[in-house]
């Protein structure tokens, strides 16, 4: 079975890029086709990869700017050769799932979201990445085309895999198509539980900034709220948040995978005011045996308990985010049952699900072949 794995773009390192490193571990000598690649922004996980790009990673600024060339990268996904292969598998968000496959290959798309500036409002969209005032202009007509082309690019997907109940509804609602759910995997055995006595007074949130992460509400709660927090992470929102952030938030900045899995163990709580389609981030923080006190929506309502392993406010604002951290500051919590809770995360459990999954679909898509005297 020769298997091709096709991702997004390879400029940044986040959950999708964890998924795909998982994947590269099953299928080792499996290459990857992805729009741009820069080792660098990446951390070189992917160096012993063969790693194959479209002609956009000629295109001067495209690996900085990529979100200024959405036509560009989708003319570039439809032109990746990939009749060689058995099976293709994407791992998108946005692009890679669109790619043109032939007859004889078996699609599976393993979406982590179906395209969120495509389907969601993309006036929050051009907000979120401050485009300049001539090109806000023209992106909503844009999206109306980016729309139709992502929803018809999907018929080339033979399988949709989804990474949460959440994203299912997503792909169902937009898509109307039905996908199984494989949660990705979590490098859980890189966490710890403190001892008790070693948990400090802090609480903890980790992550890109970005607009729609709203570490802007926990941070005018915690200026309220007087406690100390510290936040973990880079993005392009950090100047406009450390504006607003009284002495008792701490900015981190990016830390050693060493120092964040002793961050997250002692924390008094990890802050989650997002909605996610799968917050990785937060299941660390679980791994580690520190409550969520999170917005209730997305995927984390799938993962959290009320009371056992976290708290929820229902509205994405200070007032919610001040009352949810008084009433866990009420509670007691136990760390080993916490961490309990995450352990169905772990890389294994993902990789022999997606593993007997991909090889499942591929002996039914040969039969249908032989089925249908090919």
């Amino acid at each position: 079975m020769k298997i091709a794995l096709v991702h997004d773009y390879l400029i940044q390192y986040g959950g999708a890029e964890r998924v795909l490193e998982a994947l590269c571990e099953i299928w080792p000598y499996a290459p990857i086709y992805t729009l741009v690649h820069e080792p660098r922004l990446v951390h070189g996980k992917f160096d012993k990869k063969t790693v194959r790009t479209s002609f956009l990673q000629r295109v001067p600024f495209s690996r900085k700017h990529h979100r200024l060339f959405p036509p560009l990268m989708m003319l570039a996904t439809e032109q990746f050769s990939l009749g060689y292969y058995d099976v293709v598998i994407s791992d998108s968000s946005s692009f890679a799932k669109n790619i043109i496959t032939n007859s004889d290959t078996l699609h599976i798309s393993y979406c982590h979201t179906p395209m969120r500036y495509g389907w969601d409002d993309c006036q929050y969209y051009t907000q979120e990445f401050n485009f300049p005032k001539i090109i806000k202009k023209f992106v909503p007509l844009l999206m109306n085309y980016i729309r139709m082309w992502d929803y018809y690019g999907t018929n080339g997907v033979d399988h949709f895999v989804a990474n949460s109940n959440f994203v299912a509804g997503r792909i169902k609602k937009y898509y109307q198509r039905n996908a199984d759910v494989i949660h990705p995997s979590v490098n859980i055995d890189n966490f710890h539980i403190s001892k008790r006595e070693s948990v400090e007074e802090y609480f903890l949130m980790v992550g890109r900034m970005m607009k729609y992460k709203r570490m802007d509400l926990v941070i005018k709660a915690f200026n309220e709220l007087k406690l100390p927090l510290k936040i973990v992470g880079r993005g392009m929102e950090r100047g406009s948040l450390q504006k607003i952030a009284g002495p008792n938030i701490e900015f981190l900045g990016h830390v050693s995978d060493e120092r964040l899995k002793d961050i997250y163990s002692k924390a008094q709580a990890f802050l989650f005011p997002q909605e996610e389609d799968f917050g990785i981030v937060a299941i660390e923080a679980l791994a580690s045996g520190r409550p969520v006190i999170a917005y209730r929506a997305g995927d984390i309502v799938e993962h959290v308990e009320e009371g056992k392993t976290g708290v929820f406010f229902e509205k994405q604002t200070v007032d919610n985010v001040v009352n949810a951290v008084k009433h866990f500051r009420t509670l007691t919590f136990d760390p080993e049952y916490i961490r309990k809770t995450s352990l169905e995360f772990k890389r294994e459990n993902f990789q022999n699900k997606i593993k007997n999954f991909v090889e499942d679909k591929y002996k039914e898509f040969q039969q249908s072949d032989i089925d249908k005297g090919n």
